[in-house]
């Protein structure tokens, strides 16, 4: 099986005679799909998008000593002693509220009224707990010893200024999200989300919802796909059905405006698979034919600074051609890393699998406890075997399969089991 990319040439009604290897293919989306520019968006809509440069906090958080318990501040020291059968007591000065400070000195055997939240007065290091304090006539009485400190927030000791709080690259979660606003930041710097183009082919399709004929079926590539880009935070801008014509390919395929056009069919051996030869002609194609089951008629290049990768028109193949290398350059494109967007985890196998030496195989199976057992390893065209399944796992093409008992990964298409 070659490791060096194939001629560009016409396989319609020939077949390939020579594939591409899987590493090759994906160090060529690795070397073309680099991160995008950045743009600026509310913060309100930042949540999953990748930081387009670090954050540095411009203000301490909190950007004062404030309250951390309702209660009373004072000087911890003039507690020394304090005990429920030996009260201390303390003039109430006033009161400070959040957004409200008290306006006033603390001193010698004083004390503020405060709630949680609200600046602690100057002269004050100690916040007195509510319930360890009688007040009456203007006076307080504290029945707790407390250390200088205690209760009060510090300034800074959350974040300090000028710390650099987020790293470039790092995708915002919603705590994220809150500490940006905690430093008063309303818009932020994020990697543009991928465009994606969406091109369908195929005489035997019709869109959900519409007549079909008696030699037709659903076409449900495209709902599939709609749904994976999301995951993968693309942006479909449009997606385009279009027949087996190459003049109607040519003008689908060429926009200008896509960072990825995705082509669902045509990619194949067929009298009617156009989209490589056109891909061809307007551009590079770089890659036509990959040693894996399935997918193996995927194919992908350029057209100016615009990535093609022409995925096979069964719903299996394009699920596992879009997981191996569409989505990988479009996660890419918007910044996140390239791993597989699935949780991995070792089990047990059940049941042989087989392959065969020189290709990956995509196999779908079912996860009972510890243990996996194959569902389909062929049957591109079954797209319900992917929604019986409980996930997959890769067969390397340097391995003829995993028999009974040994402890392979497998990746689950949910979360959880």
């Amino acid at each position: 099986m070659s490791s060096q990319f194939p001629l560009q040439r016409d396989v319609r009604m020939r077949g390939f005679t020579d594939r591409v290897v899987v590493q090759d293919a994906v160090n060529w989306i690795d070397r073309h799909a680099k991160c995008l520019e950045s743009e600026i968006v509310g913060l309100e809509y930042a949540y999953g998008r990748v930081l387009g440069s670090a954050v540095t906090a411009a203000i301490d958080v909190p950007p004062f000593d404030r309250a951390a318990m309702d209660g009373y501040a004072l000087r911890g020291e003039e507690t020394v002693g304090a005990d429920s059968y030996n009260p201390l007591r303390f003039r109430i000065l006033g009161e400070s509220m959040p957004g409200q400070p008290f306006d006033g000195q603390v001193d010698v055997a004083t004390a503020v009224r405060i709630m949680t939240g609200a600046s602690v007065p100057s002269g004050a290091d100690s916040i007195v707990p509510a319930e360890y304090a009688n007040e009456g006539d203007g006076f307080v009485e504290v029945t707790l010893a407390i250390a200088r400190g205690r209760h009060v927030g510090r300034r800074g000791e959350d974040i300090i200024q000028n710390s650099e709080i987020l790293a470039a690259g790092r995708r915002l979660r919603p705590q994220d999200i809150g500490l940006l606003a905690s430093i008063g930041i309303d818009r932020i710097e994020v990697a543009r989300h991928p465009r994606v183009r969406v091109i369908v082919t195929g005489n035997e399709l019709v869109s959900p919802g519409r007549p079909r004929g008696a030699h037709q079926i659903f076409e449900s590539n495209s709902s599939m796909l709609r749904g994976l880009i999301d995951r993968d935070d693309g942006m479909v801008t449009e997606t385009v059905d279009v027949e087996d014509d190459r003049e109607a390919i040519r003008h689908a395929m060429a926009d200008p405006a896509a960072d990825v056009v995705l082509v669902s069919g045509g990619s194949s051996v067929g009298a009617e698979d156009h989209a490589p030869l056109v891909l061809a002609e307007l551009g590079e194609l770089a890659i036509h034919g990959i040693a894996m089951r399935p997918s193996s008629p995927t194919g992908m290049g350029r057209i100016g600074r615009t990535m093609v990768i022409l995925l096979p028109g069964n719903p299996v193949s394009c699920l596992c051609a879009y997981d191996f290398f569409a989505g990988r350059a479009i996660r890419l494109l918007g910044g996140r890393r390239a791993d597989w967007p699935y949780v991995a985890r070792q089990a047990r196998v059940a049941r042989k699998i087989v392959s065969a030496i020189g290709r990956v195989d995509y196999c779908r199976v079912s996860l009972m406890g510890d243990e996996i057992t194959p569902l389909a390893l062929s049957g591109a065209s079954i797209l319900s075997s992917t929604t019986h399944a409980d996930g997959f796992v890769i067969i390397p093409a340097e391995c003829e399969g995993y028999g009974p008992g040994v402890v392979i990964n497998v990746y689950q298409y949910d979360p959880v089991s």
